[in-house]
């Protein structure tokens, strides 16, 4: 079955950096376009980023773009987010996301805390 497994979550300082990564397994990874979601406490849950199944082509939220990047390993069945400058606004929990056959899949979610 699909599982998607989220890691690299964790507390770090306003302007500090985190490196999530999400390991795939149960379909054809390369194949996937892959998504980061986020839901902060009393949000509604928010697109992120997405990468296309081959990593040629990405998109962000305006609120992300210029300090996150997401990318791809299709040999390691992983995708990444790195986060850069981040701020107290980006503490929410953060989800792997990908769609198969008019389905979605979700992880079971990483937290990221931005606190001094």
């Amino acid at each position: 079955q699909v599982q998607l497994v989220e890691s690299g979550g964790g507390l770090v300082q306003p302007g500090g950096s985190l490196r999530l990564s999400c390991a795939a397994s149960g379909f054809t990874f390369s194949l996937n376009a892959m998504r980061w979601y986020r839901q902060a406490p009393g949000k509604e849950r928010e697109l992120v980023a997405g990468i296309t199944s081959g990593g040629s082509s990405t998109h962000y939220a305006d609120s992300v773009k210029g300090r996150f990047t997401i990318s791809r390993n299709n040999a390691k069945n992983t995708v990444y987010l790195q986060m850069n400058s981040l701020k107290p606004e980006d503490t929410a929990v953060y989800y792997c996301n990908t769609r198969l056959r008019g389905n979605e899949y979700w992880g079971q979610g990483t937290q990221v805390t931005v606190s001094s």
